[in-house]
């Protein structure tokens, strides 16, 4: 399977490796070289640097025929700007956004990307541990609905181009 993560912090360097592991073909695209430290040296993936949310470079990283694409930075509305782009530019299906606000995770979700809110996640985690409740904070939701503006795939018309130079394999 290839898996595309954006975003190369604690969640998405611990994910990459553990997809890494398991076989599948995993790219990581992180606008900071620093960030790929967190990978281990054993990594076969492809890490890349550059701008998750701009479509011409995540044509041009290969991220076109991912069969999941993860949107996993610290930033709610890079993670939705990048996850719509996979879905709607670049016709990815399955497509994750990690939105750290739990109002905002509902909404994306019902504009049809599947959302993970680790606010409901840690909440509910904690709840279990005590012993209560959970709570009725989003964790993982599936799209419910779907955003009306729909691009037509093009990454396979720009994947081949050449790489620009911001956007470096480490």
């Amino acid at each position: 399977m290839k898996i595309v993560i954006v975003g190369c912090g604690r969640v998405g360097a611990s994910i990459a490796d553990a997809y890494d592991r398991s076989g599948h073909e995993v790219l990581v695209i992180d606008s900071l070289t620093a960030a790929f430290d967190r990978l281990p040296s054993s990594f076969g993936g492809t890490a890349i640097r550059g701008d998750g949310t701009d479509e011409d470079v995540l044509e041009r990283a290969g991220v076109g025929g991912a069969d999941v694409f993860l949107a996993l930075t610290e930033g709610d509305n890079r993670n939705v700007m990048s996850a719509q782009l996979a879905n709607e530019a670049l016709g990815i299906e399955k497509v994750i956004a990690k939105i750290n606000d739990p109002l905002r995770a509902k909404a994306y979700a019902e504009l049809g990307i599947a959302t993970l809110c680790r606010t409901g996640l840690m909440v509910d985690a904690v709840d279990q541990y005590l012993g209560l409740p959970l709570s009725d904070l989003p964790g993982m939701l599936a799209p419910s609905g779907h955003h009306d503006e729909h691009h037509p795939p093009t990454g396979a018309l720009r994947a081949a181009a050449p790489a620009p130079t911001t956007i470096q394999e480490v």
